[in-house]
């Protein structure tokens, strides 16, 4: 996954960088991390959580680690190919300043059939409680401007972080594309989400990110001026140009 991000982004941008995340993985992992880090200086970078915090945890890190002007995320489970960055950035290029976060939906989600179905329902029922707009709000393959971080405090530390963001970034009023993307068969592991413990606790904060987001409804910091799109260059240097992490 590191390598071929990193093969990718020299294709997208000039200045860029790969954040890590390890979030208290009790085996070799913080080690072979740290080695990636060593042979890839400085373009990796790897942050460490001593234990264990949650995947809303380990991409808060993430987000308030990176300092490039435009920030990708994806999971670390290789179910999606860091290659298809490219179509996300083609995307900022063709839409220029009309977007502040290209999000990836799933083409055809490679999971089993029960996770199909379950998530074919959560899908709809999230989309129906807090009345989102995308297609796919649970993709995890996102290209947002860093700047919008400035207006949009996320506190989750679970997978309920996936609602609040695209919730808080829509009620805000940033501007969103969507573009399709490869969904693969996991290849190594298990998903932690689906056992019944998880679920529950999931539901818990389900309700809660509901109550403090549509019951509530904050008012949000309003959308600052358009800003600069993401540019890419092809032959003479541009005056600035976008960077990506």
């Amino acid at each position: 996954m590191v390598v071929a991000t990193l093969m990718t982004l020299r294709d997208c941008a000039e200045d860029y960088e790969v954040i890590v995340v390890n979030d208290g993985s009790a085996d070799y992992t913080g080690e072979l991390l740290d080695e990636l880090a060593r042979v890839h200086a400085p373009r990796v970078r790897i942050v460490h959580h001593p234990r264990n915090r949650g995947y809303g945890a380990a991409l808060r890190t993430g987000f308030a680690t990176a300092s490039k002007d435009w920030v990708f995320y994806t999971d670390g489970d290789a179910q999606y190919d860091p290659r298809e960055l490219r179509r996300l950035v083609a995307e900022c290029l063709a839409r220029g300043e009309q977007v502040e976060v290209v999000n990836g939906y799933k083409i055809s989600r490679n999971d089993p059939w029960y996770r199909l179905l379950l998530g074919r329902m959560y899908h709809h029922f999230v989309k129906w409680l807090f009345g989102f707009k995308l297609r796919d709000v649970d993709c995890d393959f996102r290209l947002i401007r860093r700047r919008v971080f400035d207006s949009v405090t996320l506190k989750s530390d679970s997978g309920t972080i996936c609602l609040e963001l695209v919730k808080k970034l829509q009620d805000a009023g940033y501007r969103f594309a969507e573009v399709p993307v490869h969904h693969y068969h996991r290849a190594f592991g298990q998903s932690q989400f689906f056992n019944f413990r998880r679920l529950l606790r999931t539901f818990v904060q389900l309700f809660g990110l509901w109550r403090e987001l549509v019951w509530h409804a904050p008012k949000l910091k309003p959308v600052p001026a358009p800003i600069p799109p993401f540019r890419h260059e092809t032959s003479a240097p541009a005056p600035s140009r976008g960077t990506l992490q």
